[in-house]
């Protein structure tokens, strides 16, 4: 047996990309940990724990480490999500951004931090703006010998095929179905699919939190980080409202104000106040240059003045584990900026995901050696 048992769940962004693209992240990482810090560690082969579930184990032999890593699955939910037919992208992202617009509380979406407002309305923009300004050039141009319809017309064709392969490269498409997805969670009716998921979910982690574990982790990314405050309710409600010591919620590049800002996202609203009386442990980690995240930003408090939840609120400090070149070539792209946290850098931090799951010790330890750097 070990000598420091963790378990770890993990839930995920809206990605289509399933257990064998984290599972490679992992492993990769995994091994930049063992190669930079020269602990010998590893991650297992991935094995099917369940319909909804992929666990691998991640072991470092020199502090005597096991991590059991329970991937939560529901990148099928996301892929049949994902809108594949251009034209049905931009009618299902107009109803959205139209519901945005009536119901964001923009002012208090202000306070919280402009960059994931830029990146919520640049998708649309960019996706309008770039072939119009494309159209008029090309279109102008042409008109020179052609006939203004023609001409205009040979504009738009070149224009969106010009466009097309540019918006994907700065992620226009991926962010319009993300914001689409989570308009529609937050102010429609509750879709059955993803309530049976996050039931299932919770019966997972209900399962190990009286087992022998010295640390138990419910770690979620972006989108996932939204999934789990409906998580964390249903986990509550499952165990009386009293949560093991040795538990908690790490949420990496946090978007929870995305729904929590909307003024129609009022069962959310209750949800958030449901954990705001409860007691357990919840670390927020935040990149202040991530324009998808929301760093710094309790989103109990959004709701409830004073959440009981004992929280620390955590950048990464990536430029102090990066080299300068490396830092600064990565910070130019920020989709990458958005999955650093589940990366290691130039140098070891206390909270990179490898350290995380290699580390004899609860992540307590791993914040207050942090703090201290």
């Amino acid at each position: 047996m070990a000598g420091f048992k963790r378990k770890v769940f993990y839930v995920g962004g809206f990605d289509p990309r399933g257990a064998r693209f984290y599972h490679a992240l992992a492993a990769e990482q995994v091994a930049r940990f063992a190669k930079l810090t020269g602990e010998p560690a590893s991650v297992s082969p991935r094995r099917r724990a369940g319909a909804f579930r992929t666990d691998w184990s991640i072991l470092n032999s020199t502090h005597d480490v096991s991590t059991e890593y329970s991937f939560l699955r529901w990148d099928d939910i996301v892929r049949k999500a994902w809108i594949r037919n251009p034209f049905a992208l931009a009618a299902r992202a107009w109803r959205a951004y139209r519901a945005y617009i009536a119901h964001l509380d923009f002012e208090t979406g202000k306070r919280l931090g402009k960059g994931p407002l830029i990146t919520l309305f640049y998708p649309p923009i960019l996706s309008i703006a770039l072939p119009l300004l494309l159209t008029l050039i090309i279109g102008g141009l042409a008109a020179i010998w052609l006939p203004g319809p023609i001409a205009f017309a040979i504009g738009l064709v070149a224009a969106i095929l010009i466009s097309a392969p540019l918006l994907k490269k700065w992620h226009a498409p991926w962010l319009l179905r993300f914001f689409v997805f989570n308009s529609e969670l937050s102010g429609g009716e509750a879709d059955p699919e993803i309530e049976a998921r996050l039931d299932n979910f919770a019966e997972e982690i209900c399962a190990s939190l009286d087992q022998d574990w010295d640390e138990i982790i419910l770690l979620t990314h972006s989108n996932g980080s939204i999934l789990s405050v409906p998580l964390m309710v249903r986990v509550l409600e499952r165990r009386g409202e009293q949560m093991p010591p040795n538990f908690t919620l790490v949420t990496m590049g946090h978007c929870i104000p995305l729904v929590a800002c909307r003024r129609d996202a009022t069962h959310f609203h209750d949800q958030l106040r449901r954990l705001a009386t409860a007691d357990f442990r919840w670390v927020d980690i935040g990149s202040p240059p991530d324009g998808a995240a929301y760093f710094g930003v309790n989103p109990m408090a959004i709701v409830a003045p004073d959440p009981r939840p004992r929280m620390d609120l955590l950048s990464p400090r990536f430029h102090l584990f990066y080299n300068p070149e490396t830092y600064h070539k990565g910070y130019a792209n920020k989709y990458e900026i958005h999955f650093d946290y589940l990366r290691m850098g130039d140098r070891r931090s206390p909270l990179d995901f490898p350290s995380l799951m290699t580390a004899a010790r609860p992540i307590d330890a791993s914040v207050a050696e942090f703090r201290a750097i």
